[in-house]
């Protein structure tokens, strides 16, 4: 498993969502929170993790990444469950 990727999801303090790819999901969230990730999470912290999905490579996880991202909120709120 450490060679995975993984796709996750992040509901960000305005209530948005924010998806991204990491290998150490962890890390990325700790990151985000200290306004060093991505540029649309500054400012939405704290961002709290909601959803992730394991991947065998960066490719792949890079695809499922624009297949969430392409989906309307509704179905993203389906996926988090």
């Amino acid at each position: 498993m450490k060679d995975n990727w993984y796709v996750y999801i992040l509901r960000c303090r305005d209530d948005t969502l924010y998806t991204g790819i990491a290998r150490d999901v962890e890390k990325r969230v700790a990151m985000h929170n200290r306004g060093i990730g991505a540029k649309y999470t500054r400012g939405r912290t704290p961002v709290v993790p909601v959803y992730r999905e394991a991947c065998p490579d960066k490719s792949t996880a890079l695809r499922r990444e624009l297949e969430i991202k392409a989906l309307p909120r509704q179905k993203k709120l389906e996926l988090i469950g």
